[in-house]
């Protein structure tokens, strides 16, 4: 009997204790949900997208190459090909920098052109074409030919001695400032031509040889010289041009000594006056024409002239502008020195000043002419000079 009240006793207990537990869970607030984790494999976070998972076919659209960036966005998201694209045509962009500091910083790749030699193509591209493709290989050859005929011709002639006795007369052919000019220029000249030619064809040559770090150190040194002695030589070459121009005007008899090539080929030597129509090329076409080129295209290239607007085609045209005419330049005057070094009297004239008579009456009779006639002066300086005299 006392087993039975106690199990009944229990058992009230335990129901109780049950209803108690209910009414307690349903009173309280429900308890949070558990996050369901992520499938395996798959990234947290922002998620990147496979444009050829994601409309693979848009590309069949006629309308396709022609889509915004927007556009392109919605069937091909992370395809930024319209953006690069009207970057590729020159699209100007912001920029916050003053058009005066930067006249190109909105613009990242510059827009297609056609330069000679060049195919149509952005505008960088195509300047690298014309220098490496056709300035370099093509100029350095034409001096190496240039110089191979030199070398030719002296070696089957050698050099042009006078036929006749000096006189011991001298004539004065070039002033001391006529002679200053022409040595500051010269001398300008040859320290331009080293450095550009380093320049221009120095990885080629020399850098194979005598390694990066000197050939470093030598381009640097030679760019300062090159910058140095370009306004000795733009400043002289004025000079020149000035002190010289009047002597160098067509004349008569300028035509015939073309036609007969100066009398190279007959041995006797065509009259003319004080510079024959070969020096008289070499003035017009070497240095009015090819030596201003040099010297407008360099200011460009150094940023010297006021009020222009510097940007990268500009600067990539006058590159090609200074190249050229500097190449030229050097092949015209290779034969201009050549010949003023090989001719018996002619570089002492320009070192003293002073010719011979028999000098004068072989290679410009007509200035001879005009000195004994009165005409022009044997004596040009203002100033009283000692003539030198020869031993005859």
């Amino acid at each position: 009997m006392l087993r039975q009240l106690s199990a009944a006793a229990l058992l009230a207990l335990g129901l109780c204790g049950a209803s108690w537990a209910q009414e307690k869970a349903q009173a309280s607030p429900p308890a949070a949900v558990e996050a369901t984790p992520a499938p395996t494999g798959q990234a947290r976070g922002v998620q990147s997208a496979n444009i050829f998972e994601i409309a693979p076919d848009a590309s069949a659209d006629p309308n396709y190459a022609r889509q915004s960036a927007g556009e392109r966005a919605r069937v091909q998201p992370g395809n930024s090909a319209p953006t690069w694209r009207q970057v590729g045509t020159g699209v100007t962009g912001f920029t916050s920098l003053p058009r005066s500091e930067a006249p190109e910083a909105g613009n990242l790749i510059q827009p297609s052109v056609q330069y000679p030699g060049s195919r149509y193509t952005t505008a960088g591209e195509a300047w690298r074409q014309v220098r490496n493709n056709w300035i370099i290989p093509y100029g350095g050859a034409l001096l190496l030919i240039v110089a191979g005929a030199l070398a030719l011709a002296y070696w089957r002639a050698g050099t042009i001695r006078l036929k006749g006795k000096p006189t011991g007369r001298m004539l004065e052919r070039f002033t001391p400032f006529e002679r200053a000019a022409h040595w500051a220029n010269a001398i300008a000249f040859v320290l331009l031509v080293i450095s550009g030619l380093v320049m221009a064809f120095g990885q080629h040559v020399l850098l194979p040889v005598i390694g990066h770090t000197l050939f470093g150190w030598l381009a640097y040194a030679l760019k300062n010289v090159h910058n140095f002695a370009g306004p000795v030589f733009a400043v002289s070459l004025i000079i020149v041009i000035v002190t010289f121009v009047r002597d160098n005007l067509p004349a008569k008899g300028d035509l015939n000594w073309l036609l007969k090539g100066g009398g190279m080929l007959s041995g006797h030597e065509v009259k003319s006056g004080r510079f024959n129509a070969g020096e008289k090329v070499v003035f017009w076409a070497g240095v009015f024409v090819l030596g201003l080129l040099v010297v407008a295209s360099g200011l460009v290239l150094d940023k010297l002239i006021p009020g222009l607007v510097y940007e990268r085609q500009t600067m990539q045209i006058a590159h090609m502008v200074h190249a050229v005419s500097n190449i030229l330049m050097m092949a015209l005057f290779m034969g201009h020195i050549y010949l003023g070094w090989i001719t018996e009297g002619a570089l002492e004239g320009m070192k003293t000043g002073y010719v011979d008579e028999t000098w004068a009456r072989e290679h410009h009779e007509g200035w001879l002419e005009d000195i004994q006639a009165g005409r022009v002066p044997a004596q040009r300086s203002q100033q009283t000079v000692t003539a030198p005299t020869v031993q005859v």
